[in-house]
């Protein structure tokens, strides 16, 4: 075996790795022969250089039989073990609802989510803020649950995928996040190790998301589609739009309170809702659960309408050790953040533009996210009540409402949010041009 500086060396230089030095490097990481630093350079090399495709499937392979892998058949399941993964964005909590509306059609959702990478905030992270809610439970608990619940959403333990899981939490602090062959191997050999009969992808573009174009975008979901399949797993995806925070919350604490809102019907913010169902109707469709996509959205609509949905995400919540009454009586088990601040534009006018990569990187700042491994984070922080692209905001309406720590923290982080959003006056030619458009831009759908 080649030492792991000879095999990041190859790659810099642009040479195509053999399976045997891909499987090499990755047991290295595994068995802690290979260091974080050797990591960081391997994944630079390749977010410079690319994989082709033999070397992702190569890499994907490696890391799902990094650890343990999930066989369902001993379930005797009554329901496809279908899933769905985003690629990340600001404010993108749809996981939460998506895992119960699917699992009270019928379904059951195996879900291994990641915590925040760069200026997107993780699903894990959020499900930290809930009171008792253990996310790393053992597979046996994990696989009971999902069968009993219809639905678990847990992190990557140590025998799931552990390769991938030193080697996310490197990339989060590196720069190299955007690959897409790392993406691709990362989320696949998560899906695999979970033992999934059906995979729906979420891919974002725009300038909240990794891919800042929809054809890069597109490029991304193609590639995952073909690699998931050459694997046995039949794959979609969705194109979505994250030019704009998705929903009205960012922050951990704040996007959990939005998702009881969504659940129990008091407050479904448009796009979230279209994003959440599109994704919804496409799973059961590729879980043979609808016959056709307006089946699927009719199933998913009647699922969290009933009530179904909600009560399916309280039963989740008590299973992994949270309150039972959390989605009756959620804010007597979080902590809200000491300052509360609205911000007001510097003029009224409408909504035209954000930088919501920027978004993400404010509530970072103010400890929502982390620029270390080992930070800490505080899940109370982040923004509510944020208003979107062809809203209208001014002296009666803020732009959003800012939560923090400190004082000086809210002074800063409202500084820095009025900067990041554009106003345009309500009468001119750009607020005209802001009218709603679907938030879902394309889908490609699985090669079965």
């Amino acid at each position: 075996m080649q030492i792991p500086q000879e095999i990041i060396r190859q790659k810099r230089d642009g040479a195509v790795l053999s399976d045997h030095d891909i499987e090499a490097f990755v047991e290295g990481i595994t068995q802690d022969r290979v260091c974080d630093a050797q990591i960081a350079a391997l994944t630079m090399a390749i977010c410079l250089q690319g994989l082709n495709a033999q070397e992702q499937a190569a890499l994907t392979r490696a890391m799902t039989h990094s650890g343990d892998v999930i066989d369902w058949q001993q379930q005797d399941l009554d329901g496809p073990v279908v899933d769905k993964h985003s690629t990340g964005g600001v404010g993108d909590k749809v996981s939460l609802m998506l895992a119960p509306i699917v699992a009270a059609c019928g379904a059951y959702v195996p879900m291994i989510s990641g915590r925040g990478l760069g200026h997107t905030g993780g699903t894990l992270d959020k499900l930290d803020s809930i009171p008792g809610y253990n996310s790393t439970p053992d597979l046996a608990s994990f696989q009971q649950i999902t069968k009993a619940v219809g639905c678990s959403i847990i992190g990557q333990t140590t025998s799931l995928a552990p390769a991938d899981k030193r080697i996310y939490a490197v990339r989060d602090i590196s720069g190299t996040v955007e690959s897409i062959p790392l993406i691709t191997a990362s989320i696949l050999s998560k899906k695999l190790a979970a033992g999934l009969d059906r995979l729906v992808m979420d891919v974002k573009f725009g300038n909240g998301a990794f891919m800042a174009q929809q054809s890069q975008a597109s490029e991304l979901a193609a590639n995952i589609i073909r690699v998931a399949a050459a694997a046995g797993m039949p794959t979609s995806a969705l194109v979505t739009d994250m030019n704009q925070v998705l929903g009205q919350t960012v922050g951990h604490t704040l996007e959990i309170r939005e998702c009881i809102d969504f659940l129990t019907g008091q407050q479904q913010d448009p796009r979230l809702l279209e994003c959440t169902l599109s994704l919804a109707a496409e799973m059961l469709r590729l879980g043979d659960l609808a016959k056709d996509t307006e089946d699927g959205l009719r199933q998913a609509r009647q699922a969290l309408n009933s009530g179904a949905a909600a009560e399916c995400f309280q039963r989740m919540v008590s299973a992994h050790g949270g309150p039972n009454d959390f989605v009756e009586n959620p804010q007597a088990h979080q902590i809200a953040a000491p300052v509360q601040r609205p911000v007001f534009p510097r003029q009224a006018g409408v909504i035209s533009a954000m930088s919501v990569r920027d978004i993400g990187n404010l509530v970072l700042s103010i400890g929502g996210g982390r620029v270390s491994v080992e930070q800490e984070i505080d899940h109370r922080v982040g923004l509510s009540q944020a208003q979107n692209i062809g809203q209208t905001v001014g002296p009666d309406q803020p732009i959003a409402i800012i939560h923090a720590a400190t004082d000086d923290a809210a002074d800063q982080a409202a500084q820095r949010l009025l900067d990041l959003v554009e106003i345009a006056p309500v009468d001119s030619e750009l607020a005209n041009a802001t009218e709603a458009h679907s938030i879902v831009a394309e889908v490609q759908h699985a090669s079965l």
